[in-house]
Formats: C-alpha cells, structure tokens, sequence
C-alpha cells in the first residue's frame, strides 16, 4: 500500500515517520533507545535511498564543494574567538570521555554530516516538494531541528539560528562537506567553552534530564574532570 501511496502522500508520511522515530529515540531511555535508534537510522536511510532521484544533488557530491569552503575559516575564526573568551573567563575545559581529541573529532564530524544530511535533505527538500515557499520551509526545518535539541537551554536556540543559516547556504551551493566541518567545529566550540553544568555534555531529550539527576544523586562528591 505504501508503494501505492502519490510522491506527494509519500513525502508528507516519510517526513512525520522519520523525525517522529527521531523524537521517540531522543525521549526513550536505554537498553531500548539503542534499538530505536538503528530502527530510526534504518528507515531515513532506505527511504532518503528510494528518493534519491527527487533529491538530486543529494550535498554528498562535488558539485558546489568548492565555493562553499569559505564556510569552514569563517567557522574556525568563531571558534577561536569563542575558546579565547571562554579562557579569559575561565570556563575552558576539557571534552567529556576518554576518547583521544582526534578520535572524538572525527566521530563528531561524521554525526555532523549525518545530521545535516537529514536537515536539508531528507526535512527541507521534503519540504519545498510539499509546495511550501522557500522562507516558509526554511523556518519550518529549522524550528523542527531546533525542537529535537529540547530541553537543553544552550542547543535549542543555537541549533534555530544554525538551522536557518545552513539551510540558505545549502540551497545556494547544494553540498553538505562544508556544513558539515563548520558544524563539528562549532559543536567541539560549544562543549569546551560552556560550562558542562549549563549544557549537560551537549545532551538532549531524556538525556539531558537524567544527567541533571545523575548530578544529584552524586553530590557532594567534586567532580574534577569534565
């Protein structure tokens, strides 16, 4: 029946399927939020796969890689003026785990792409298919990427503003690479320069809650290291 349904009726169920499962995965604890978290991965892959052709280019090409790089030192000059003020403030710290500087870097980059991936292609074109205006849609994306930051008080509005400036520059060169390293850049940035007491290790969702909880139940024992 669903192969049945019009590109448009596909759209509109892809899109309220694939970021519900989203929502549900960032709302549900462990052991089962492992689970529904390769079940959401699962179905945005397929279905982004099955629609290749309406999403041509994809961001995952060439095609615009170059003029886009300036995204990348702009991002760079952010991020060291960020971890300047935050030394001179005193609220530098360390990345939270045991992972190699390097190692979490790369993993981070890798979800970076992964994450606008899904906010242009796979939200904002749906979007513009729909027939929604360009303005329109590039609001509706961003407010829906910003809700799946909820609660944390520092990712919901950044991820708004983030969202709406990404999605003009996608549109205008069509290539994800350079979103994607601007936002990993950005992302290491605000976890080393805002206090992990504000941002709970830059979690969200159920995530965010269970961290201020945890806190909790481990006063008063002083927490050296981030």
């Amino acid at each position: 029946m669903y192969l049945r349904l019009s590109p448009r009726a596909r759209d509109v169920a892809e899109l309220l399927i694939g970021y519900g499962l989203i929502l549900v995965v960032i709302w549900t604890p462990d052991p089962a939020q492992r689970i529904l978290y390769w079940v959401a991965f699962a179905f945005i892959a397929v279905t982004a796969w099955l629609r290749r052709k309406q999403t041509r280019p994809n961001g995952l090409g060439l095609r615009g890689l170059l003029p886009s790089l300036w995204i990348v030192p702009v991002a760079l000059v952010l991020a060291a003026a960020a971890v300047a003020l935050a030394q001179h403030l005193h609220v530098l710290h360390r990345l939270y785990g045991p992972l190699p500087v390097a190692v979490h870097l790369a993993g981070y980059a890798l979800w970076a792409l992964m994450q606008q991936f899904i906010l242009q292609v796979y939200v904002l074109l749906r979007l513009l298919r729909l027939g929604m205006r360009r303005g329109p849609g590039i609001a509706l994306a961003a407010l829906m990427f910003s809700a799946a930051h909820i609660p944390n008080p520092v990712l919901v509005p950044v991820t708004l503003v983030w969202a709406a400036a990404t999605c003009l520059l996608f549109l205008r060169y069509r290539n994800l690479y350079a979103l994607a390293l601007a936002h990993g850049i950005l992302g290491m940035c605000l976890a080393v320069t805002i206090p992990n007491a504000i941002h709970h290790h830059m979690r969200v969702g159920l995530g965010y809650i269970e961290y201020r909880g945890h806190q909790r139940l481990r006063r008063p024992t002083l927490e050296i290291a981030p």
